[in-house]
Formats: C-alpha cells, structure tokens, sequence
C-alpha cells in the first residue's frame, strides 16, 4: 500500500515528503565523513553518497509506511 501525507486536506506521495528528509540527513553524514577523513578509504565517493541517499529513504519510507501520519 502507498504511504500518503495529509497536510490540510492535500495529499502528499510519502516519497515527496521522505526524500527532502533524506536528503538532509545524507548531507549531514556527508559533511560527518569528510571532516573525519574516511572519504580517503573509499574508492568512489558519488557511488558512496548516492547509496546512503537510496539507504535513507529506503528507511524514511519503510518507517512512513509502518506508522500512520
């Protein structure tokens, strides 16, 4: 079943509410492992950031769907 938003009576796909959200935390992990040098490590570092995008809105959206905004 698709998880949908109510703000005010308009109705709102959960992925449109869940990937800002996503977004923002990936940012700040992104700016968490530059300044704690473990980009050094990894061998593609969009590859990396584009995974823990996907990671985190997979997440946001499982959470959504589970709970009754």
């Amino acid at each position: 079943m698709n998880a949908e938003v109510s703000f005010f009576g308009l109705y709102a796909p959960g992925l449109l509410v869940c990937a800002p959200l996503a977004y923002i935390l990936a940012s700040l992990l992104r700016l968490a492992l530059s300044a704690l040098g473990v980009y050094r490590f990894l061998w593609h570092r969009g590859l990396f950031n584009a995974a823990v995008f996907v990671c985190f809105l997979g997440a946001l959206l499982h959470v959504l769907s589970r709970t009754a905004l």
